[in-house]
């Protein structure tokens, strides 16, 4: 009984790992045409804050620099109430061009950051597996050089971000600050 139970847990983190390693690189990645301003247009994730704060959610700016090592210094900034609020992070590089890596410093979350496709100069879809003491999760970006994206653009990120396990409810189109109106696929 116990060794069958070993078994089970076994092949099912072995799944995981799959499919976790299943989540495509952008292929021929070129760091140094990714930095720069973007706005985030989509945001899809089965964590819990999402469910809770997903009528709060809104469009934001992020910028992407390299430093000095090459890793990206990820900066964005959030409407918050009527402020804005910044987030610094440091994704660090791994052996994989186009794969990063973060541990939130508030959280102690560990983040396994995929660069998935991009063209540069338009569009950037981003999927992040999230790992922590109280489980894991999905979130899938949707990054644009302008507030606005082709129909197609927005259509393959809800097709990635379903192919990723993530619920129609789970997937946002985001609105831009100051609009009132949410759009949600």
């Amino acid at each position: 009984m116990h060794a069958t139970l070993l078994g089970i847990l076994g092949l099912a983190l072995l799944g995981a790992l799959h499919a976790q390693d299943s989540v495509p690189v952008q292929s021929d990645f070129q760091q140094d045409k990714l930095v720069g301003k973007w706005y985030s247009i989509g945001l899809a994730s089965n964590s819990n804050w999402l469910k809770e704060k997903k009528h709060l959610m809104k469009m934001c700016t992020t910028v992407i620099s390299a430093t000095a090592d090459g890793n990206l210094e990820v900066t964005s900034t959030y409407p918050k109430g009527d402020q804005c609020e910044k987030r610094n992070s440091l994704y660090t590089k791994t052996e994989q061009p186009g794969r990063f890596s973060y541990t939130s410093p508030r959280w102690g979350s560990k983040h396994d950051i995929r660069v998935v496709e991009t063209n540069y100069e338009e569009y950037a879809l981003v999927a992040t597996q999230i790992s922590k003491s109280t489980g894991s999760s999905t979130m899938v970006l949707l990054y644009s050089r302008t507030k606005e994206l082709s129909p197609e653009r927005l259509e393959r990120f809800t097709q990635f971000s379903r192919e990723q396990g993530l619920t129609d409810e789970e997937i946002l189109i985001l609105p831009r600050t100051g609009e009132s109106s949410r759009r949600e696929r």
